[in-house]
């Protein structure tokens, strides 16, 4: 085996490639859109890594075939933001064989090492934006924006000095399988306008998205600071967000609430489109752009990615309203929604998901371990 620093494009291609080649019969795998994938691992397309210093690892078998990947990265705006020095690796993969994981992981840490890092931790994907290994639940499909990988990624890294850092649940309403509300909350939405008549709520503005992101970043950014692991975003990362999801946008999926106009809070949800990718292998040229853009609005699964409210608004459950008239204008779609991800010591937004009846049904695991002892 040969472990080589990604230098040319034939290796990025390679590299690109290598979840295919290793998972492209498994009924779980789904591809990415390979036009976007071509030029994500770099500082001018991805907001991610323009910020950071990084490095690309592509492991080759003695036929010179890829066999393994990862990206070792150094996220400076992270690092300054908790007066840290911890390094991350990412879009790992690799055949089942410790020997060759185990040189795609050390490379990673003596990357980063170099670098002067004290902790590595992962996996955190900095282009696909999915966080984590799937501990359970790992034999159904992902949704769009989440990861996959076979059970055997846990074993090498439990193995070699990683530890648990967080879980990332992950809960679930199917209404083709009788998912109702509550009888207790169906008139909650009523009662809640009636205490608070200058609440208003209304569906993402495409005409004005600019706005929107705008408003949605300054809420995630006040909302979420004290989330584990949260990096206050810039605002381009938003709008680059948005755009890869305003082609296949749902209006009854996405929500902002605003209090005699004012932004306090939105939910953020989409037509899961990794159904259609799978059908496509991830092709847009030169018909599946026609076959994403007809399909995504027969789509019944969904993915409830963010939902977040102004602190000043806390505890007078403007989440539940939001997701109460989410589930109503979702209904007669019959719908499949999966709320992901949930930080698991996030008691407010468990309690509140299972009280809402939703069940639990994937853990996504994150890995730390010391550089230096």
């Amino acid at each position: 085996m040969k472990l080589i620093a990604v230098t040319t494009k034939r290796q990025m291609r390679d590299f690109i490639r290598v979840p295919q080649r290793l998972f492209g019969s498994h009924p779980c795998y789904v591809p990415p859109i390979w036009l976007d994938e071509a030029n994500a691992y770099t500082k001018k397309a991805n907001p991610i890594l323009r910020n950071s210093d990084f490095q690309l690892f592509l492991l080759l078998d003695d036929a010179q075939k890829p066999i393994g990947r990862t990206i070792a990265y150094i996220d400076y705006t992270f690092n300054k933001y908790y007066q840290s020095k911890i390094g991350f690796f990412g879009a790992f993969e690799c055949i089942d064989d410790a020997e060759a994981a185990s040189l795609l992981v050390r490379s990673a840490e003596e990357w980063l090492k170099e670098r002067g890092m004290d902790a590595v931790r992962g996996p955190i994907h900095p282009v696909a934006e999915n966080w984590g290994f799937v501990l359970e639940g790992n034999d159904t499909p992902p949704v769009y924006l989440s990861p996959w990988n076979p059970a055997y990624y846990h074993d090498f890294f439990t193995t070699t000095g990683y530890e648990k850092v967080k879980d990332l649940l992950v809960y679930e309403a199917d209404m083709a399988k009788g998912y109702e509300i509550p009888k207790r909350h169906e008139d909650f939405a009523e009662r809640f306008l009636a205490r608070y008549p200058g609440i208003t709520i209304r569906r993402l503005d495409m005409k004005h998205l600019r706005d929107d992101a705008r408003a949605i970043w300054e809420i995630s950014n006040t909302a979420l600071a004290d989330n584990w692991g949260y990096v206050p975003l810039e605002l381009p990362v938003m709008e680059d967000m948005l755009k890869k999801l305003k082609l296949i946008v749902d209006p009854d999926a996405v929500w902002m609430v605003e209090h005699e106009g004012k932004p306090v809070g939105f939910c953020l949800g989409f037509p899961d489109i990794n159904i259609l990718l799978k059908k496509i292998n991830g092709n847009l040229l030169p018909f599946g752009w026609a076959r994403l853009l007809l399909g995504v609005k027969k789509l019944r699964d969904y993915r409830l990615f963010g939902l977040a409210v102004d602190p000043a608004w806390h505890k007078r459950a403007l989440d539940a309203l939001m997701y109460i008239h989410l589930y109503q204008n979702l209904r007669p779609k019959n719908i499949r929604m999966e709320a992901n991800y949930i930080l698991e010591d996030n008691l407010h937004i468990k309690n509140a998901l299972e009280r809402l009846g939703m069940q639990r049904t994937k853990t996504y695991r994150i890995y730390e371990k010391p550089l230096f002892k």
